[in-house]
């Protein structure tokens, strides 16, 4: 694992080579701040929600890098004032699915931050987060002697089918898609990384319920103290060194742990997965996934008697899916 985490590290800073910074502010960053890292391509339809949530949160500046947008995404960053651009046109896929692009921004000024490594679709939450800001929580983390924090993916989606959303834009995420499934799950963890592998949730229900094991991870490791001797390997899923992996068990986890709100599917998504039939960049084996895209642009409901509506970070709290440290 020690030669997996240094080829890695290595394929990460060439990778950032290949990043044409669009505005570098990244001089205004200050010892302490809480960085977070995102790579994405056409997400305006988030990135107002998205920015407006971390900031309140604490986060002090965004590295953000875009992969050949087109839907004005790249125009809407290069204005925010606490926002670093790069630009990217290769291929998502190659770049481990963009792994490699966050890797060499984490590598270059992510060392001795709190980093929260996040898509544009997912607004982290946590037990307190209205009262308690990140640096209050990233010292809580250090205080208990953690280096990092997990979260459980929880998919959002609408009352009606895939393609619609319960109030306009404009709206907060989860007035749009106000219903998750609370569960059920099933982990494991693998090795030789040591790393958990949670599934479960309505894609699990709905687009994969007869082949289980293609269903998505639904674990991340998305707030780390940043080090450069640590590399994700899969998504934010798994790290190396392997111990890192062992910082979060999942739901039921008793330790102060968060629930990643995934919107993915906003009324977007019909378009999306549509075009991604043609771009096959988002799975190692797109062939495979072909019939789930496929029936994502079919507006399936997910809808069902056993979908909750999101209450609060209270409610997550006593479900178990986050852990109250």
């Amino acid at each position: 694992m020690r030669w997996k985490r240094r080829e890695l590290i290595w394929r990460a800073i060439r990778a950032g080579r290949r990043l044409t910074p669009v505005v570098d502010r990244t001089a205004v960053i200050r010892p302490g701040d809480v960085l977070a890292v995102t790579v994405l391509r056409n997400e305006i339809a988030h990135l107002p929600g998205f920015l407006d949530h971390y900031r309140a949160l604490g986060v002090a500046h965004f590295l953000m890098v875009d992969n050949a947008s087109d839907d004005g995404s790249d125009r809407f960053l290069a204005d925010q004032p606490d926002v670093s651009l790069w630009r990217c046109a290769d291929s998502y896929r190659a770049a481990r699915f963009g792994l490699d692009w966050a890797g060499a921004i984490l590598w270059r000024h992510g060392r001795g931050h709190w980093c929260l490594t996040v898509d544009a679709d997912e607004l982290l939450v946590y037990p307190d987060h209205d009262r308690l800001d990140l640096p209050g929580l990233c010292a809580r983390l250090e205080a208990d002697g953690r280096p990092g924090m997990g979260a459980v993916m929880l998919d959002l989606y609408p009352t009606g089918p895939l393609g619609t959303a319960d109030a306009p834009e404009g709206a907060a995420l989860t007035e749009r898609l106000p219903w998750f499934d609370p569960g059920p799950w099933r982990s494991s963890r693998l090795e030789p990384r040591r790393n958990l592998w949670l599934q479960g949730g309505p894609r699990d229900r709905v687009f994969f319920a007869d082949r289980p094991r293609r269903a998505p991870t639904m674990n991340k490791l998305p707030l780390m103290r940043w080090s450069r001797r640590q590399v994700y390997v899969n998504s934010t899923h798994s790290m190396l060194p392997p111990r890192l992996n062992l910082i979060y068990d999942g739901p039921g986890d008793p330790r102060l742990s968060g629930v990643l709100l995934h919107g993915k599917f906003l009324p977007q998504i019909v378009e999306k997965s549509t075009e991604e039939l043609d771009r096959a960049q988002h799975f190692a084996d797109p062939a495979a996934y072909r019939d789930y895209h496929r029936r994502v642009a079919e507006g399936p409901v997910l809808h069902h008697a056993g979908s909750l509506r999101y209450r609060g970070w209270r409610q997550l709290v006593d479900l178990g899916l986050m852990g109250p440290g």
